[in-house]
Parts: structure tokens; C-alpha cells; sequence
């Protein structure tokens, strides 16, 4: 019963944090944002590190995709999580049940025209290392790449694999929105891989650097 409970309640706290900071920081974006109405579909990717707010960039529950989440057990609470704020998941990785998941994902972009969101240095790591199982899901699925990161003028570290980046509160917060990067099934694996993290690095520059004018 205790860990049932445990389950039951961190998905609920982790959004409680969410909404705290979602609604105490003042966001702006940099770049194309989301929109549900855009005719498009993307792969938005954004690093492990900086998962916790990025259910922001679809504001109102008006999010149409789904997001890949590892099957381990932190990756449990993270998917209720989502499941809370209005986004759908799919449960697996690079590294266990990731057949299964982008199978499902394939088909959630063929049969229902869904975006896709992942990770690409998760579940674990190499930190900020885009590994091949996201470029060869944007390949299978014809889904341009769309490098996603926040940054807030203040913010904390947690001591984690990923150095976990948590806002503060009553900050400002910038979403950067990079320009989609296009692979296809023809092109050099090692030269997509580069162009991926070349956009995710600029990305995460452009959001870190944005304050430091003042």
C-alpha cells in the first residue's frame, strides 16, 4: 500500500512544481513556437536535464503528440506525470522495449498525425550526447528534428547523471525553439548524427546565454 502510494503521489507533486513554476516565471520564446494548428509534424528533442518544464511549450493541453519515456521506474512517474498535464506517452528507450515503443510511435504519426517528443541523451546518458536511436526514429517516421531548450535566469543543479536543471521561482525564463533539422532513410548516419547535435548544442547555447546581456 505504501508504494502504491508513493506511485499515486509524486506524479501529483512533480505537477504541483510544474505549475508553480510555469505560472512564477516570466516565459518569452525564441523561434517558431508550437502550434496545434500548424499542419506539420515534428520531432521535438530536447536533453534529459531539461525535461521538467517542457510541457509549457503546449500551453492549454492543446499538445498532439506523444513523448517517449523510458520504461524504468523514475520513468513511471515522469510518464503520470505527463499523463496529468495532458500529453500522451509511450513507454521505452534505445535500450529496452525500443522496438516495441517506435513501433508505436511510427504508427502514432502515420495513423493519427502526431508529433513526436524524446530524449536524445536518455535514460541514461551519455549527457547531452544525441544518440542514433532519435535520428533513426526521425528517419522511419520523415519527421524533421525541431532542438528544443529552456533556460531561466536562475535556476539549480541537482547532483544527477544529467545535472538536472530545476527554475526558480519569480525568474525569467526563455524557451529556445531551433530551426528543424531534416534527415531521410538516404542520408549518412554519422553526418545526421552531427547536424542533430550540432542544432541541440546551438539550441542550449542560444537558451543559456540568453540572459547574460542583462
Amino acid at each position: 500500500m505504501k508504494d502504491r502510494f508513493v506511485t499515486w503521489l509524486i506524479p501529483r507533486l512533480i505537477r504541483l512544481i510544474f505549475l508553480f513554476l510555469v505560472n512564477t516565471i516570466r516565459w518569452q520564446v525564441v523561434g517558431e513556437p508550437y502550434s496545434r494548428q500548424d499542419p506539420k509534424r515534428y520531432l521535438y528533442a530536447f536533453w534529459h536535464a531539461r525535461m521538467l518544464m517542457i510541457p509549457r511549450i503546449s500551453r492549454n493541453r492543446a499538445w498532439h503528440g506523444y513523448m517517449l519515456i523510458s520504461e524504468h521506474r523514475d520513468g513511471g512517474y515522469i510518464a503520470d506525470t505527463m499523463h496529468l498535464l495532458g500529453i500522451d506517452t509511450v513507454r521505452g528507450s534505445t535500450t529496452r522495449g525500443g522496438a516495441r515503443a517506435m513501433l508505436k510511435m511510427l504508427r502514432a504519426v502515420r495513423d493519427e498525425n502526431r508529433h513526436l517528443a524524446i530524449t536524445p541523451d536518455g535514460p541514461k546518458g551519455p549527457r547531452e550526447v544525441v544518440q542514433k536511436g532519435t535520428v533513426q526514429l526521425a528517419m522511419k517516421a520523415g519527421l524533421p528534428v525541431v532542438p528544443v531548450c529552456y533556460a531561466t535566469k536562475r535556476h539549480w543543479r541537482v547532483n544527477s547523471w544529467d545535472r538536472f536543471y530545476i527554475p526558480q521561482p519569480f525568474s525569467r525564463g526563455v524557451f529556445v525553439m531551433g530551426d528543424p533539422v531534416s534527415v531521410s532513410e538516404g542520408d549518412d548516419m554519422d553526418d545526421a548524427l552531427r547536424r542533430v547535435q550540432q542544432a541541440m548544442d546551438d539550441a542550449q547555447q542560444t537558451a543559456d546565454s540568453f540572459f547574460d546581456q542583462g
